[in-house]
């Protein structure tokens, strides 16, 4: 059984104050969920925080990630973040690919692909979370699998299957990110099982072990049920992993699974 993973982006949101709040609130939280140490928790806030939330997070049981990075492990790159810097700071993640990153500084699949590929030959020193996923423009138009797998394909053509050994992966159904809609919990599980049967065209054993979240306004209120899905592995939370209370409602749904 693949082991849950609960990941809070915090997106541009934060403060020193927040970071430590927010961050003692979820690892003191976890220490009253029952079934707590079967699933992972992880959290990315803005990468000016990052220093801080190493610090916090160095005695509990909450992972680190970043939100973006750069494919270069060094050079004239104002602005930008390595993964050798990432590293060196702490973080075991780092989210790419994101639908925002995607649509609003756009990022093409190929850039996408670098920054995965970058990941893999530092040998996962941080490991990458790919999201993927269709607009509601491409989900109408039926071209979700087919956006899935030009995402998909774009990462395979540089790694090979090999890249995805210990890579995660996060479908979000952009039509479901901040917007109050969800993917029914079918709907959900079919683009799960397309991105693993994907992967499986590949390597039967790397599909059956990889990660794959969901993203797309996950809530204490639905989370149990998206969870049970065959083929969720967890959860790319936005909105809900600013309040830790939201946030360890979720983890809760995930530690019923982990313990079931």
């Amino acid at each position: 059984m693949r082991r849950q993973l609960i990941a809070g982006n915090w997106k541009m949101h934060g403060s020193k104050e927040m970071t430590s709040e927010l961050i003692n609130g979820i690892a003191n939280g976890l220490g009253h969920v029952s079934g707590a140490n079967n699933f992972d928790v992880l959290v990315c806030p803005s990468s000016v925080y990052l220093s801080i939330a190493s610090g916090l997070v160095s005695e509990t049981s909450v992972k680190l990630g970043a939100q973006n990075v750069n494919a270069n492990e060094q050079g004239a790159f104002t602005g930008e973040i390595s993964l050798p810097m990432l590293a060196e700071i702490g973080c075991q993640y780092v989210l790419l690919g994101h639908s925002e990153r995607r649509e609003l500084f756009g990022e093409t699949n190929g850039q996408v692909a670098e920054k995965f590929s970058a990941c893999v030959a530092l040998d996962f020193t941080v490991t990458p979370v790919l999201c993927i996923g269709e607009t509601l423009e491409q989900r109408q138009q039926e071209r979700t699998n087919a956006v899935l797998s030009e995402q998909l394909d774009a990462v395979l053509e540089v790694t090979g299957i090999a890249g995805f050994a210990k890579a995660v992966i996060a479908y979000e159904p952009v039509w479901a990110i901040g917007t109050g809609e969800t993917a029914t919990p079918e709907q959900a599980q079919n683009a799960h099982e397309f991105i693993r049967n994907k992967l499986a065209e590949h390597d039967q054993d790397i599909a059956q072990q990889t990660r794959i979240l969901y993203g797309g306004s996950m809530k204490p209120t639905n989370a149990l049920e998206l969870l049970s899905q065959a083929d969720i592995d967890g959860g790319l939370i936005g909105g809900a992993s600013l309040q830790a209370e939201s946030f360890l409602g979720i983890c809760k749904a995930a530690a019923q699974i982990g313990i079931a």
